[in-house]
C-alpha cells in the first residue's frame, strides 16, 4: 500500500486563519506568516516515499485556489469538529498507512514524517504530540478505528490524551513532540 500523508490547511485569508496570533501580530500579519509557513512546509514534506494530499478549507474555494501548489491532490474538509473533519480525511484517502500533520508546526522535516510511517509497522495508529497536550500529527495502519476522536476536547491541554483514551483495543506509538504556533509567543 502507498503511504499517504495529509495536510491539513485552510485558505490563508485575515480573520479567518491564526486568530490568537493575529491578537498579537495583527491579522494581516498572521495570515502572511501562516501563507509563508505553508509554502515552507509543503517544500518540505514533499517527498517520494509518500503521496502529500492537501485536505483544504473552506471547501469550494480551498479546492480551487492557486496559492497552493498544483501538483498535490485535495479534498474538502466538509463540515464538522477537528475530529470530524480529520476522521474524514483519513477515511477518504485509506486504507492506510495515513498520517495527517497541522500546518502550523515549523519544526516539521521528512524524518519526523517517516518516523511516524516507521511507527506505524508496528502500531495500529500514532501521534506526534505537541507541547500544549494536543498534537501536530495523527497516523492509522489500516483504516479510522471505531470511535476514534469521540469524546475529544479540542484546543485544549487534553486533546492528546482525549484522542488516544478513544482508541480502545489499538496498539498506539508516539513520535517525536514539536512545537505549533498559536500565539506571538510560540513565534
Amino acid at each position: 500500500m502507498r503511504k499517504t500523508l495529509i495536510v491539513m490547511l485552510k485558505e490563508p485569508r485575515p480573520g479567518r486563519v491564526k486568530t490568537r496570533l493575529g491578537a498579537g501580530l495583527g491579522l494581516v500579519g498572521a495570515a502572511w506568516w501562516y501563507r509563508h509557513q505553508v509554502a515552507r512546509l509543503l517544500r518540505e514534506v514533499d517527498d517520494p516515499r509518500w503521496r502529500v494530499v492537501l485536505a483544504v478549507a473552506p471547501d469550494n474555494e480551498g479546492l480551487t485556489s492557486r496559492i497552493w501548489p498544483s501538483n498535490f491532490m485535495r479534498l474538502p474538509q466538509g463540515s464538522g469538529d477537528l475530529g470530524m473533519r480529520m476522521k474524514r480525511a483519513l477515511s477518504t484517502v485509506g486504507p492506510g498507512p495515513v498520517c495527517l500533520i497541522g500546518s502550523d508546526i515549523p519544526g516539521i522535516r521528512k524524518r519526523h514524517i517517516a518516523d511516524a510511517f516507521a511507527a506505524l509497522g508496528a502500531s495500529d495508529a500514532v501521534f506526534g504530540p505537541s507541547e500544549d497536550g494536543g498534537y501536530w500529527l495523527v497516523g492509522v495502519k489500516r483504516g479510522v478505528p471505531h470511535g476514534m476522536f469521540a469524546g475529544v476536547r479540542w484546543s485544549s491541554a487534553h486533546a492528546l490524551a482525549d484522542s488516544e483514551a478513544s482508541l480502545t483495543g489499538v496498539r498506539v506509538t508516539r513520535v517525536a513532540q514539536l512545537r505549533d504556533v498559536d500565539t506571538v509567543d510560540d513565534l
